[in-house]
């Protein structure tokens, strides 16, 4: 008897729950976005009669109530926690944490894509380059995954064939950054290299490319901590990190110009590090072109940069050997309007990019 009171009572307790979050999820307004994820939540689908008779509609309302569940938050970092912790999986949805620091799995090595990439770059070479008076370099800024102990169990793609892949060696001198870079120059919680750690680095591809870097930088630390985007994505309880950046009087009077919007950008956009990616402190975020112009350069020797979002934190570290520094970046504009914008003669031109872009390429246009 005491065994029935005590199946009924679960029961009771469980419809109880589901009750209340069923009415939870009634009464309390539909969020717009998550922050934790840094993505829009879908909102409650048209109510038609095709989109019913279809399916439409119920699809669309599943989705709907797994984006607006009450405590959705709270129950992602739970099967989180319950999948790598009390299950032992060794990873959930392809990320994974080793010595407080979260990483993504990115393997294989896909072959195509690199080569892919390889070919968009030679396009831009034989198109805006040959027989221009530029002097091009290519450089691969390898995952922090390739700075794990050779005896961790998880598979890594064989890094240093990146460079061999792409087949540029031909038309753009290659510089080997990775002597440069530990795991400690990168944050724990994201895949991206911490500013302050690469100087050594902005030096080796200065030097590399003949231009003497000097400056003396203030470290400065941003108002919000930082949550990276494996830390939103895992859904772990994780502690966020600071986020730094360097300052300089030079950096100071940089001009930065948004060729998109016809605007005029901070160096450090402060404002954006309070938004949902704060790494967007550096340069804005994603754009697609933008230029650095330094009034106190000693020179007026320019560089072009071929990039992803990793540039947004090693161009201003540049910015100091040169009059004038392009950004683009080819996952959002096409190469061939770029002849409307820019005029290669006597230029650098770099092209750097993160073996994450580099194997999964099909965002390059």
């Amino acid at each position: 008897m005491c065994e029935k009171i005590k199946s009924c009572l679960l029961l009771v307790l469980i419809a109880a729950v589901l009750f209340g979050l069923t009415v939870a999820g009634l009464l309390l307004p539909d969020a717009a976005q998550s922050a934790a994820e840094r993505r829009k939540l879908t909102q409650f689908p048209e109510w038609t009669a095709n989109s019913v008779q279809s399916g439409r509609f119920m699809r669309s309302f599943e989705d709907y109530a797994l984006d607006q569940f009450p405590l959705r938050d709270t129950f992602r970092s739970l099967k989180a926690c319950t999948a790598l912790y009390l299950l032992r999986q060794q990873d959930v949805n392809d990320l994974f944490v080793h010595d407080g620091r979260i990483f993504k799995l990115d393997y294989p090595l896909h072959t195509d894509s690199v080569r892919y990439a390889g070919k968009r770059f030679r396009y831009i070479y034989d198109r805006f380059l040959a027989g221009h008076d530029v002097s091009v370099y290519f450089s691969v800024i390898p995952d922090k995954n390739r700075f794990l102990a050779p005896d961790t169990a998880y598979p890594q793609p064989d890094y240093d064939a990146f460079p061999r892949l792409l087949e540029t060696d031909d038309f753009a001198a290659y510089i080997d950054i990775t002597p440069t870079l530990s795991l400690n120059d990168y944050y724990r919680t994201d895949s991206h290299w911490r500013q302050e750690e690469i100087t050594d680095t902005a030096q080796l591809i200065a030097r590399r490319m003949g231009i003497t870097l000097s400056a003396h930088y203030t470290k400065k630390k941003a108002e919000q901590l930082f949550s990276g985007v494996y830390l939103a994505q895992s859904a772990l309880p994780l502690s966020p990190e600071p986020l730094y950046y360097l300052d300089a009087p030079f950096l100071e009077d940089c001009i930065v110009y948004d060729y998109e919007t016809d605007t005029q950008l901070p160096v450090y956009n402060l404002e954006k590090a309070q938004g949902n990616d704060p790494y967007e402190l550096f340069l804005s975020g994603p754009k697609a072109l933008l230029a650095i112009e330094n009034p106190h350069g000693d020179t007026e020797k320019e560089l072009v940069i071929f990039r992803d979002s990793f540039a947004g934190a090693l161009a201003p570290l540049l910015a100091e050997g040169y009059a004038k520094i392009t950004l683009a970046d080819i996952r959002y504009i096409s190469p061939d309007l770029l002849e409307q914008y820019l005029n290669f003669d006597k230029q650098d031109v770099l092209f750097l990019y993160s073996t994450s872009v580099l194997n999964h390429s099909e965002t390059l246009k």
